[in-house]
């Protein structure tokens, strides 16, 4: 019996040193640094603009060479394409010319290499689907860049929520031992006679309130670690806790008004609607002609890959497709919709930016008056809550009244960390939509 005893006791330890061993302390330049390398949506954004990228790179043809070599081998009796064939490995006698051999000729065996040219020369409407896909490709890069920033500014947020999820359960934590000991306090003053039975039962009911409380501040505090996790792409079984405890923010960098045209996500709105722009100009221009050269040097024998006979073509051609039914006047107006859709939603989206940004720097400097008062408010809480319990511990003081002062403390402090974090998001916020 006791050996069982002492190996349970030995794994309980052994199971305390597993949890103490994934719960790692970070800093939040750690946290920033694990984000922009593992975080998923940076992964994927980055992606994306690989994927523009590549779509740029592919609209080169349009001014490149298509070049390509083929080697093709056959056996005819065919009347015409077995005499051909010795036209071109240049194997033509007087005696082909029998009439009888041109209607019934023998077979023939031919074998062609031919190296092939392809240069587009004048496609309008292709210079303009480049221009399209380079304005795209620009726009996915910023917005690849704003997707960083964003992850960044949401991982120093998720720190701060963690930071505040600890500092609610090391006030609950303390408030719970208080009520604790305030509920034995009043147990035992009731067993005196020193107070009624509704003051002690108000001790526990309160001792129940904090160690509920505590238990949701906890569950609240493995949410925050859980997706701090998983903005880094981290193991899910891992906590953690941040190095800095919170604090308000430094003062230092006050609210500075600057323009929100050098930011990436409205840079990037600005090319997409030029890629669009672009769109519809390459439509209206697929009403012009065409003008593609071309070219090919051909290597005919009558054995594989033999060079006896060599010729070669060079030419031009113009092209033009007068009409192709309603397809290209309906392109053309579905492309100059697109293209005033992305200039309104462009508009729209710079007007709710400052509109966002005035609305952050309201909230800043109401932040900021807040925090003066939720300082003073739990500077005054606790010098009641200590008055009172000097008092009640010298029967001065009703135990109501002492439950109502250390309730009021504990919701100060609280309203306290949760003004400093309101602060810092602001600050936070405020940086992030004013980032260039």
């Amino acid at each position: 019996m006791n050996k069982l005893i002492a190996i349970a006791f030995l794994g309980s330890l052994l199971q305390q040193g597993v949890v103490a061993q994934e719960h790692r302390l970070i800093s939040l330049n750690e946290v920033l640094a694990e984000v922009q390398e593992a975080n998923a949506n940076i992964r994927i954004s980055g992606l994306e603009a690989d994927v523009a990228r590549a779509d740029y790179g592919m609209s080169g043809a349009v001014f490149l060479p298509n070049v390509s070599i083929s080697h093709t081998g056959f056996i005819t009796t065919n009347p015409l394409m077995a005499f051909g064939s010795k036209l071109n490995q240049e194997v033509i006698a007087e005696a082909d010319f029998n009439p009888q051999l041109l209607n019934d000729p023998n077979s023939i065996e031919n074998f062609a290499t031919i190296v092939s040219v392809q240069q587009p020369l004048i496609n309008v409407d292709g210079f303009y689907r480049r221009k399209a896909a380079r304005s795209t490709f620009e726009a996915k890069e910023l917005q690849f860049k704003r997707t960083k920033e964003y992850i960044s500014f949401e991982a120093h947020n998720a720190y701060m929520q963690l930071q505040l999820a600890y500092k609610m359960v090391a006030v609950l934590t303390k408030a719970n031992q208080t009520a604790n000991a305030n509920e034995k306090q009043a147990k035992d003053y009731y067993d005196q006679g020193l107070i009624q039975k509704a003051d002690w039962l108000m001790a526990q009911v309160r001792a129940s309130e904090v160690n509920d409380q505590l238990r949701q501040a906890k569950s609240n505090l493995k949410n925050a670690s859980d997706y701090l996790g998983f903005l880094m792409n981290a193991d899910p079984i891992t906590g953690y806790k941040p190095q800095s405890e919170l604090l308000p923010a430094p003062t230092e960098t006050e609210v500075r008004s600057l323009t929100l045209e050098n930011r990436a996500d409205i840079k990037a709105m600005q090319k997409a609607a030029a890629a669009h722009r672009a769109n519809y100009r390459a439509e209206k221009m697929t009403f012009l002609p065409r003008l593609n050269a071309f070219g090919s040097y051909e290597l005919y024998d009558q054995d594989v890959f033999g060079t006896n006979a060599e010729g070669y073509t060079f030419g031009a051609s113009l092209s033009w497709d007068i009409f192709k039914g309603t397809e290209r006047f309906a392109l053309t107006k579905k492309g100059k919709a697109e293209a005033d859709k992305a200039q309104l939603e462009l508009a729209e989206y710079r007007s709710k930016s400052v509109m966002e940004l005035q609305r952050t720097q309201r909230l800043l400097a109401d932040a900021k008056s807040k925090l003066t008062s939720s300082e003073l408010a739990l500077e005054q809480a606790q010098e009641t809550l200590q008055i009172r319990t000097d008092r009640y511990k010298e029967g001065l003081e009703k135990t109501t009244d002492l439950l109502m002062a250390e309730t009021q403390y504990v919701q100060q402090e609280l309203a306290y960390y949760q003004t400093v974090y309101e602060y810092n998001y602001a600050k936070a916020y405020h940086s992030f939509l004013t980032k260039e």
